[in-house]
């Protein structure tokens, strides 16, 4: 450690363990990083203690740290309101910062006889009808988008009656969603009379639309215009598809938020589902550098809801935080009335918060140019294996041998459906001597969570727990482990990976007994090839034990050979084969060899030579 951080230690472990707000600035005094505690000492001595639990975005922020102050508050809610006030006013650098550039959005009419709509976040001067403002532009882009759709209206940027017949109808003409006006057999009074149905159905929603647009359909039959008719109740039927397409979002839940986060190689995306009058009218994303995982949510509900001018009475979240009873106090009272903050388990919440994060993954994904396939390959196992929550970090162990020799095992990570390689651990079987698989993967497991309870909460490696762990093996594995996992109080999901005679991965197993793969889905290609992995990684650990022990128990079983000198031969000579063919003045030559050494060698691979040496 540094003689700076250091000395930050040290004056840290001096704080009092009260609640309070900590200020850190930089070597110009500017204010980088605003953040509360419930106990100051506690909390700050964390950030100059070890830098490898960090993650990278905190440990760049700790490197830049020069000197902090702190304020010492009456609760740990005062010292929230403090953060909240002092964030907003200088902004700091490292703090969770969204930037409110909603605006407002609008509903645009253009000029002219053959009007066109579309949506817009600004209202110019241009000669064209504008309905709004509209707080939320994804549901007035949404809306624009369907209206076009189910009433027929172009989209394209032909102008009318410029552009008639001067090409042929695009792909909406043939799949029914443009009357293609381009062609110049549509009539304008049919062209407006669509223009202001849709028009009555962006004002007056897809009931009133429907109950008018049946008024007409009747209408037109009465009078004997069974095509208009026919028409007219082709556009009810879209309406109505259209809102039963809402319906199953709307009968989820009535009015409030809900909020995930997805993270991913030093990125967060929370995204935002607004909920009002059963519907969702509003979803916002935010992309940001991740920081520390246990107070990211709660930083991001302050920085979002302070933008915001309306709470909504309830809002789900997709994980709990120590903060949760401080920030739903806030809101309460910047609402006016009660707040919940809920993490529900189970039902129409759960499958909406569900969603949310698979848009903030697929968010994310598209942020950095990459799939969530991944992701819903996580969302798959989950289902399968029936876990509580999506295995985003998995550890997987085999073991490797020959006929009970060099026993040894490995352990990779998979995290956010991607291997870790920087938590890819070897374990070479100390216990016993001989062939004992069960006994083997009984002694790996019980190591690992020793190593667990020496430093827990790490981001990953030893302290921290997996969410899911599997072996390479069929019930006799998982039995052994399980007895390690109980008698140690670790609660993690534990399955098998079986293979078959070809030594094809097959199926998973469990207690409550085997789970067949389908060889067709994407599941079964990323259990397989993680398999494989660890397979590779076990039995590349072996290879390199066996070479080690071959390599000593030749080079290093000559009189004068140690490991160094040998290494070294090595290195000169490249392998054992120039070792052995080299005359007595090579060997002599090589860096760290004596001519006695060079002579034991020699010796060794010229045993009835040895009258040609004297």
């Amino acid at each position: 450690m540094n003689p700076k951080m250091s000395q930050l230690r040290k004056k840290a472990m001096a704080l009092p363990l009260l609640p309070g707000v900590y200020i850190m600035h930089d070597k110009s005094g500017k204010i980088i990083y605003i953040g509360k505690a419930k106990a100051l000492k506690n909390r700050v001595s964390q950030y100059f203690g070890s830098q490898n639990n960090h993650a990278e975005k905190v440990r760049r922020m700790v490197d830049n740290v020069d000197d902090f102050e702190y304020i010492i508050t009456d609760s740990e809610f005062e010292a929230l309101i403090l953060e909240c006030s002092l964030i907003k006013q200088h902004t700091p650098k490292y703090n969770i910062l969204l930037k409110d550039d909603k605006g407002y959005s609008y509903i645009r009419i253009s000029s002219g006889d053959w009007k066109k709509l579309s949506y817009t976040l600004q209202k110019k001067d241009d000669g064209a009808e504008y309905i709004g403002p509209y707080k939320s532009s994804y549901y007035v882009k949404n809306a624009v988008e369907e209206a076009n759709k189910i009433f027929m209206l172009p989209t394209c940027n032909r102008q009318f009656p410029r552009d008639f017949r001067k090409g042929r109808p695009c792909l909406n003409y043939h799949i029914k969603q443009c009357m293609a006006p381009c062609t110049g057999r549509v009539k304008l009074k049919d062209y407006n009379e669509n223009l202001n149905r849709a028009l009555e159905f962006l004002r007056g929603g897809s009931t009133n639309s429907i109950k008018k647009l049946t008024e007409e359909m009747e209408a037109a039959s009465e009078n004997l215009e069974f095509e208009r008719a026919a028409s007219i109740r082709d556009i009810i039927k879209s309406v109505r598809k259209m809102s039963d397409k809402q319906k199953v979002v709307a009968t989820k839940i009535d009015d409030g938020d809900v909020i995930a986060g997805f993270s991913d190689d030093g990125k967060t995306c929370y995204q935002v589902f607004r909920f009002e009058g059963g519907r969702l009218f509003d979803r916002e994303s935010f992309v940001f550098d991740s920081g520390e995982s246990e107070s990211e949510t709660e930083e991001f509900l302050l920085r979002y809801y302070t933008l915001r001018d309306s709470v909504p009475k309830s809002i789900a979240i997709d994980r709990e935080f120590d903060g949760m009873e401080e920030i739903a106090e806030w809101l309460s009272q910047k609402h006016g009335s009660k707040v919940g903050i809920t993490v529900p388990q189970r039902g129409d919440r759960a499958q909406l918060v569900a969603m949310c994060k698979s848009n903030a993954a697929e968010t994310l994904a598209q942020k950095k140019g990459a799939t969530v396939r991944e992701y819903n390959v996580l969302e798959e196992l989950r289902d399968l294996l029936g876990l509580e929550k999506l295995p985003e970090y998995i550890e997987s162990y085999d073991i490797s041998n020959l006929a009970g020799t060099e026993n040894v095992a490995g352990m990779i990570v998979y995290k956010n459906g991607k291997p870790l390689k920087s938590a890819y651990r070897k374990f070479k079987i100390k216990g016993f001597e001989g062939q004992d698989d069960f006994a083997s993967m009984a002694e790996v497991l019980t190591r690992r969570f020793d190593e667990y309870y020496k430093n827990p909460d790490e981001e990953e490696g030893f302290g921290k727990l997996p969410d899911l762990i599997l072996l390479d093996g069929g019930k006799g594995q998982v039995a052994a482990v399980k007895e390690v996992l109980q008698s140690k109080n670790i609660d993690v999901p534990l399955f098998g990976l079986v293979k078959d005679d070809k030594h094809r991965t097959r199926a998973v197993t469990g207690e409550g007994g085997e789970i067949a793969l389908s060889p067709g889905r994407s599941l079964f290609a990323f259990l397989a090839k993680m398999q494989d992995e660890v397979h590779r990684f076990a039995i590349g650990y072996h290879h390199s034990r066996r070479s080690k022990n071959t390599f000593k128990s030749s080079l290093t079983g000559i009189d004068g050979i140690g490991e160094v000198r040998a290494r070294s031969l090595l290195k000169y000579f490249r392998t054992i084969e120039n070792i052995s063919n080299a005359d007595l003045a090579e060997l002599e030559n090589a860096p760290k060899m004596t001519k006695d050494a060079a002579l034991a060698v020699f010796k060794y691979y010229h045993p009835l030579n040895d009258s040609k040496t004297e």
